[in-house]
């Protein structure tokens, strides 16, 4: 327990209302919060001399100040207790952070209506089916519908511009209202289908192609009602393996497997009788949480979380019930002004889809920690192989990328225990170095890593430098002035191509006493230094050809004197982009108004070479 709190003067202080609580630690930062039906009751129990939990030992051993917050019930009480986790995101609460929006398939108000991916505010006029799980559910989706309903799915500046039919129209996959190949009437029929298909009910729009197919055949059109067949025989196919529960109801099945402090949350999105797909969740535990915390904590933040645009079903199915569940339900029910059930025990068709959400999960957490402790492994066998005294917690990589020393840019990738952590990611943009100079480009990025540096930074055990002994002389140089004054400075290894720059062919180069030596190309430590190095290239590859294009694009005209930002703009939009003015001859150039003879062959020349 915190020497600082005097819990005993608190506890004589706290009301046996149901209410929420924060506790805080020396720093004033919001480390927990909680919420009790009996707030004396539930306070009391953190500050007993026999605490079983290793996680509430360490919580309150933090803890320096706890306020309360009353509220009317116990509702009232996990509704706010949600509100103030989302606020604080407390270093010991179970962390959800579900702050994706979710996908939609957007059917537009037009004469011509379009189906559409839509992610975000729900602004222009029409229909939005959904929500998806995920971006592929939708594309999936919409890639079904094409070969179903003839409806356009290209945007409306494509539409109004088409002379004559694409190839949507040649396949099959689109009716062509851009150029009148299709009635009206026609055309919005299938829009009328195909909003039925989206709501889930196939049965009517099978009946109506059914009675079309009948009226057409009547009337001899054998062709029309040939390709009402066809349609109805692909919607057969689909209803068929869309088919999922003889209810037709909406529910999402949640299944929960926990380990080894990973947790999973596997959920199947069933809508209108049919899986709209899954999508698994691995909320921020922290270490020795029990699960029904994590159960609680997940279920509380997932479903009253406001900012999704995500509607609830009436049925929730969970593999795990927890302590807080009926008053989670009322929450829920009250958050959304609709009936919620929550459900662990189910029968049928909803105990296969139980059975099949909670083998997903338990294979996620399988995965992941069989990856984690791959990692851990080679962490362990690279600091045996180079004799280290203390583990490795962090290993950093830089990397130099150009293109004849244009563009340059610097990489630093970071790994830790569990592999990339790329959040601590950096790239240096390299300026005032000759083009070209790797070695005086590596100089300027590690010089800027490492500026400013006090006991609080985050300092690497391990620094790779993705080269041969100039470079890693380089760094070394640049470590030895920045950690003059620091009690441990990084241990820099130069990773030098082998022969054909063939992976497993690699020299290393150690910075202190610069010996070189090599690991088996099966060494489970030379997979990790290669995995980093090869992480460094990636990410530095990525951020030179990013800037190479924005260069490209921005600074051609910008480096012609006498062409300011009035005459770029006259030229890029007369003459209709970059490419166009640099394919332009000078009669041509002479036409952008501003633009004189000498000055056309002064950007013709400069924009070719000349």
């Amino acid at each position: 327990m915190s020497s600082g709190f005097n819990s005993k003067a608190f506890l004589n202080t706290v009301s046996s209302s149901a209410g929420v609580y924060r506790m805080y630690d020396s720093a004033g930062d919001v480390i927990y919060v909680g919420k009790a039906k009996d707030l004396k009751k539930r306070l009391s129990s953190y500050f007993r001399s026999n605490l079983p939990n290793i996680k509430t030992q360490a919580l309150v051993s933090h803890i320096a100040n706890i306020d309360v917050t009353l509220t009317h019930s116990e509702t009232d009480a996990l509704l706010l207790e949600n509100d103030y986790i989302k606020q604080y995101m407390p270093k010991y609460n179970v962390l959800l952070r579900d702050d994706k929006s979710y996908p939609y398939i957007f059917l537009s108000d037009h004469r011509h209506p379009r189906l559409a991916y839509h992610r975000g505010p729900q602004r222009e006029k029409g229909h939005y089916f959904g929500p998806y799980p995920n971006g592929g559910a939708v594309r999936e989706s919409l890639h079904l519908l094409q070969k179903l309903f003839p409806i356009r799915q290209c945007d409306d500046l494509y539409y109004k511009s088409r002379s004559r039919p694409c190839l949507q129209y040649q396949l099959g996959r689109c009716s062509a209202p851009c150029v009148g190949k299709v009635s009206d009437s026609d055309y919005a029929e299938q829009v009328k289908l195909a909003s039925l298909f989206l709501k889930g009910k196939d049965n009517l729009v099978i009946a109506e192609l059914v009675a079309k197919m009948d009226e057409a055949a009547t009337s001899q059109h054998y062709e029309l009602a040939a390709s009402y067949r066809d349609q109805i025989t692909a919607l057969r196919r689909v209803a068929e393996q869309q088919e999922v529960t003889n209810s037709r109801g909406d529910l999402d099945v949640i299944g929960v497997h926990y380990a080894s402090g990973i947790a999973c949350f596997h959920l199947l999105f069933i809508r209108e009788g049919k899986i709209f797909g899954s999508r698994s969740y691995y909320p921020k535990v922290p270490a020795q949480t029990e699960l029904d915390e994590v159960l609680r904590s997940f279920m509380l933040q997932f479903y009253l979380n406001a900012d999704i645009q995500r509607t609830i079903p009436k049925e929730i199915v969970l593999s795990h019930g927890f302590d807080d569940m009926e008053a989670l339900q009322q929450a829920i029910s009250l958050a959304l002004d609709k009936r919620v059930e929550l459900k662990t025990k189910v029968r049928s068709e909803r105990a296969s889809f139980l059975r099949l959400a909670l083998t997903n999960a338990s294979n996620a957490v399988a995965t992941k920690l069989s990856h984690k402790n791959t990692v851990e492994q080679r962490f362990l066998l690279l600091e045996e192989t180079l004799e280290l005294s203390t583990p490795i917690r962090r290993m950093e990589c830089f990397d130099i990328s150009h293109t004849m020393g244009e563009s340059t840019v610097a990489s630093c990738v970071v790994f830790n225990r569990e592999g990339p952590h790329k959040a601590d990611y950096r790239r240096f943009n390299i300026e005032g170095i000759t083009p070209g100079d790797d070695y005086a480009a590596m100089r300027q990025a590690i010089s800027r890593r490492f500026d400013k540096l006090d006991s609080n930074g985050k300092i690497p055990d391990l620094l790779f430098i993705d080269g041969g002994l100039g470079q890693l002389n380089i760094a070394q140089e640049v470590v030895d002035e920045k950690f003059v004054a620091q009690d441990k400075a990084p241990l820099l290894i130069g990773v030098a191509k082998g022969e054909g720059r063939k992976p497993g062919l690699e020299t290393l180069i150690l910075g202190e006493g610069r010996q070189t030596f090599s690991l088996a190309a099966d060494s489970p430590a030379l997979h990790l230094i290669q995995h980093i190095r090869d992480e460094s290239h990636r990410f530095a590859i990525t951020g030179h050809r990013n800037r190479r294009q924005k260069t490209r694009n921005t600074s051609t005209l910008e480096s012609i004197p006498g062409v300011g930002p009035k005459r770029r703009k006259a030229l890029l939009q007369h003459l209709g982009g970059l490419q166009e003015v640099k394919g332009a001859s000078v009669a041509e150039l002479v036409k952008v108004p501003g633009i004189s003879i000498e000055m056309a062959q002064t950007i013709h020349d400069a924009l070719r070479g000349g």
